[in-house]
């Protein structure tokens, strides 16, 4: 009981309400940071990323814990779907790019599939107007590791090629589930391909 108070406590922290997240047909911040896929380390950029195609940007509170390792393996299973409608996904955290590795290559999380990018002074999330909240000592996640960085709240980003946002998905502001967020992200995609003319 006393490993799973840390976590209660997080996930009271990580539903405090939201600022004022960029919403629908607003401009999203291009940003550039190290990342990791399969736990290898390398730079990721917004704007080459989104000359490939759609972008879904997945801030999450830490990896390792219980409700972004649900998201993580969510995104994972359904990377095929991602891939059909052409786009990439990316998890941004306030997590240490040593800890990604690890989380990028976990088989019952990301599982290789994705990469999660390290936002360690929260500046990528504060240019999408998400609110950042410190950490606290004793904090642990899943393996028993303690958590020593800022946490930013649950919000998925559906950004277009022309680096607009067509979609926002905010645990604080809809109560929505970490699966929610994977499967409303795939509904924006599909609705943004109906109505882009061919």
């Amino acid at each position: 009981m006393k490993r799973l108070l840390p976590l209660l406590v997080l996930s009271s922290a990580i539903a405090l309400p939201a600022l004022a997240a960029l919403k629908s047909g607003e401009k999203a911040p291009d940003f550039s940071t190290k990342a990791s896929l399969a736990g290898k380390e390398f730079n990721f950029s917004l704007k080459d990323a989104l000359k490939k195609g759609p972008v879904v940007v997945y801030f999450y509170p830490s990896a390792f814990t219980p409700g972004c390792n649900i998201e993580a393996h969510e995104f994972s299973v359904n990377k095929e779907k991602f891939d059909a409608a052409g786009a990439t996904i990316i998890g941004v955290s306030h997590d240490s790019i040593a800890r990604l590795n690890d989380f990028s290559k976990d088989p019952e999380y990301c599982a290789g599939k994705f990469p999660v990018a390290s936002d360690p002074d929260g500046k990528i999330a504060k240019s999408y107007n998400l609110k950042v909240m410190e950490g606290k000592p004793g904090f642990k996640d899943t393996r028993g590791v303690e958590i020593d960085h800022a946490f930013t709240e649950r919000t998925t980003f559906v950004i277009a090629p022309d680096s607009k946002v067509v979609a926002t998905l905010s645990s604080a502001d809809d109560k929505i589930t970490p699966q929610d967020h994977v499967t409303k992200s795939l509904e924006a995609l599909a609705a943004m391909k109906k109505n882009t003319p061919m």
